[in-house]
């Protein structure tokens, strides 16, 4: 979610056309309906008339215009949010080529009031975190996850226009490597990381979105955020709940992409705590079940991250009073599956 301030003279609001979300089509999808989109306009109040743009300095109107021909400055704030979102098919193959047409979304319960762009296979600047678990756990593994994690920044990054940053964790978060776009920091960051000591997984994911992720686009142009997480998914050490980890992530509209150390033929409880951080978060959870095949896992990321959409809109009724918001985002063409974050925070208002 991001404000944006804007300035009109003497000109009404225009905006693009709408995203073309019926009520039928969500009564079709589930029992309760959605009322119908209000028109996009947005909620402007004229500022107090100060010296007309152009006004002589003795007061008078420049040549050309009336006695009481004032212009205003409008002042509006667009609240946008910015959702990046994945489809398979029942196979898992991404699917590319749909359009905006094909979707249909819920914001709060209710379809968005305008929809501003919509992007297929979006190519928007990557800004993505490598976290990878330290602890004594994996220590057997560890070699593995730092060759496959250079290998993914080596082909996922894209100097002009992505930056990464690398983390390590056990009891406490380890940060070997800040925003760069060099892969040779990155790669040295990654390889600098030691194993040992417990498990903090909850406190490094919050420390992550909070220290990193929350302001990685502020004052720029859109981004495509997202955390690699390396772990088994156990943690003994967290000052932080599950729950933290997963709001403080979704404040940060940061995906988790969770990549399992775990390769025994049973699941156990790590299992599912990586599953509840990656579909919360619109990401996706991986186990493989030999070492040898995380570098699979991550190239399987690195097409994701190649295969999304990007849509931005404005929610209907919005309220900027800090409280969450519920995304339901689906294909009309049920064969499909969109994998999306579950909702976002709204900005207080200051």
């Amino acid at each position: 979610m991001k404000t944006v301030l804007a300035s009109k003279f003497l000109l009404p609001c225009v905006l693009a056309a709408g995203f073309p979300f019926s009520v039928a089509t969500f009564s079709r999808a589930q029992s309760q309906t959605a009322p119908a989109p209000t028109p996009p306009l947005a909620q402007t109040q004229p500022a107090i008339p100060a010296k007309s743009a152009g006004q002589q300095p003795n007061g008078q109107p420049p040549n050309g215009q009336q006695p009481g021909d004032q212009q205003y400055t409008i002042t509006a704030t667009a609240n946008e949010v910015d959702l990046v979102f994945t489809v398979t098919d029942k196979h898992g193959r991404f699917i590319k080529d749909l359009q905006q047409r094909d979707f249909a979304l819920l914001d709060d319960q209710k379809a968005p009031a305008q929809v501003y762009s919509f992007t297929q296979q979006t190519n928007l600047p990557l800004r993505v975190g490598i976290v990878i678990d330290t602890s004594t756990s994996i220590r057997q593994r560890f070699s593995f996850e730092q060759q496959a994690a250079a290998e993914f920044l080596f082909k996922s990054i894209q100097p002009r226009s992505d930056k990464a940053f690398v983390m390590g964790f056990d009891v406490t978060p380890d940060y070997k490597q800040d925003w760069t776009n060099n892969l040779d920091l990155l790669n040295t960051g990654i390889n600098a990381l030691r194993s040992g000591g417990g498990t903090a997984l909850f406190d490094a994911i919050y420390s992550a979105c909070r220290d990193k992720l929350l302001d990685a686009s502020r004052g720029q142009e859109p981004v495509r955020k997202a955390i690699v997480l390396v772990s088994d998914g156990d943690d003994n050490q967290s000052h932080a709940y599950l729950t933290d980890a997963i709001k403080e992530c979704q404040r940060a509209e940061t995906i988790v992409y969770a990549i399992s150390t775990n390769v025994s033929p049973s699941r156990d409880r790590g299992d599912d705590t990586l599953t509840k951080i990656a579909e919360a978060t619109g990401g996706r959870a991986f186990f493989p079940k030999r070492m040898e095949d995380m570098s699979l896992n991550f190239a399987d990321i690195e097409d994701e991250l190649r295969s999304q959409y990007a849509l931005v809109y404005k929610p209907a009724d919005f309220i900027a009073n800090g409280a969450f918001r519920t995304i339901y985002l689906f294909c009309l063409d049920r064969r499909y599956t969109v994998r999306a974050r579950q909702g976002y925070f709204a900005p207080k208002s200051q």
